[in-house]
């Protein structure tokens, strides 16, 4: 049985993120995501001034007559919530943690999904898928996933994107929209992710902290990998060594873009620290405008 605690923390991001998706993110949503493929319908007897590559040559010689093959748009999308519950989610050095943000730009997402009548599915993963939800529509189907969310309890700790993205491509049959919410703290995965994004349409929202990028000043204080354990101390009111693990931090991001811009995976970097809104729709309103 779910927590009472855990119930009444659904019911704040519903409320929360209700106005934000009625407001904003509804339609910058249907502009970007509205079903661009088109799948066959049916045949029909050749009209002067039908495109003759359509015709369906087959029925043709069948019958003796030109038949032409007839598509219709595809309205309807499948949305997958890729979520990385690694133990690097449960770090933040301010008041969220990017399990919370994780959740609550997923209940944005899939509530706005289903405002554009899509389906959302949900994959909950580690260094091994934890958890599938099969994509559904509907209010109730999204609450559900924002409760796996914040519930679920992950049997491991470490990451493996590459795993997720193998599952992905066994389980998503036609090209769907996916979101993969991580810090993206991992390797090996760019093979996986390459193909995964020729098939489907992938967005990366990376969640991470600011202190990953920016060493505050706090003195000596002890660095602890959540996923292996392993800790180390370091002197952070040295200026020089603060200097040092900023640039070599900034200098990891950028290669981690420069990466995703070369085989056209759209990256977005959210803090944990800042309101992810911004980023958000200054996203939309670029592929907006891509398409």
């Amino acid at each position: 049985m779910i927590p009472r605690e855990i119930l009444k923390k659904v019911k704040q991001i519903e409320i929360r993120t209700r106005g934000l998706v009625n407001d904003l993110f509804g339609g910058e949503y249907h502009s970007v995501f509205k079903g661009r493929g088109m799948t066959f319908s049916e045949v029909r007897e050749y009209q002067p001034g039908d495109d003759i590559r359509l015709i369906d040559w087959n029925v043709t010689a069948r019958t003796g007559s030109p038949f032409i093959k007839v598509f219709e748009e595809e309205r309807e999308l499948t949305v997958y919530l890729l979520v990385d519950v690694s133990a690097s989610g449960l770090y933040s050095s301010s008041h969220s943690l990017k399990k919370d943000i994780n959740a609550e730009i997923a209940a944005v997402l899939g509530f706005s999904a289903i405002k554009n009548n899509d389906k959302v599915g949900l994959i909950l993963f580690s260094d091994d898928v934890e958890k599938y939800i099969v994509p559904k529509k509907g209010k109730s189907h999204v609450l559900r996933v924002v409760r796996e969310l914040l519930y679920f309890k992950p049997k491991n700790r470490n990451t493996s994107l590459k795993n997720a993205l193998d599952f992905l491509l066994k389980v998503a049959k036609r090209k769907s929209v996916v979101f993969i919410l991580s810090d993206f703290m991992d390797e090996g995965y760019w093979s996986s992710l390459r193909v995964a994004n020729r098939k489907h349409d992938i967005i990366g929202l990376r969640i991470h902290d600011g202190v990953e990028s920016e060493f505050p000043d706090v003195g000596l204080m002890k660095i602890s990998d959540s996923e292996t354990g392993d800790s180390i101390w370091v002197d952070s009111s040295s200026e020089y060594d603060r200097l040092i693990y900023t640039k070599i931090a900034h200098e990891e991001t950028d290669v981690l873009h420069k990466r995703a811009r070369k085989i056209g995976f759209d990256l977005v970097s959210i803090q944990t620290n800042e309101d992810y809104v911004e980023p958000l729709m200054s996203f939309f309103k670029v592929r907006e405008k891509r398409y």
